[in-house]
């Protein structure tokens, strides 16, 4: 049997900031949606055209609690193709959280919390 990564499922408070969030910060942009009709959630999934892998981003209307999406070792990583200009936008939003220059690496986080791995192509 083989199996294909398909997507990640995330819960986000705010729907709308975390789809600016990730379209900002990664270039993710919706790619289609699913919502009943009394609109009390959603799903949305993200995505580009460099991967078929897409970030679902689930949402519920009237939750105030924050989600536990895992701690900072449960994280998605992102490949960037332009290290310098990626870190230069990222700082300038003011979500990197953790960099491990020795490494060549650093981490974002999300307006829930979700730390992103941000690696060199």
């Amino acid at each position: 049997m083989k199996a294909k990564m398909v997507h990640e499922c995330i819960h986000v408070l705010d729907l709308q900031a975390s789809m600016e969030f990730y379209e900002r910060a990664l270039g993710l942009v919706e790619m289609n949606r699913i919502e009943p009709e009394d609109g009390s959630w959603a799903i949305v999934y993200l995505g580009n055209d460099t991967t078929g892998f897409r970030l679902e981003l689930t949402w519920n209307r009237g939750r105030v609690e924050p989600y536990n999406n895992g701690g900072s070792d449960t994280h998605l990583a992102f490949a960037v193709d332009d290290m310098a200009s990626a870190h230069e936008l990222h700082e300038k939003m003011g979500c990197i959280c953790h960099e491990n220059k020795g490494m060549g690496i650093y981490f974002i986080v999300d307006p829930d919390g979700c730390w992103l791995e941000i690696v060199p192509m």
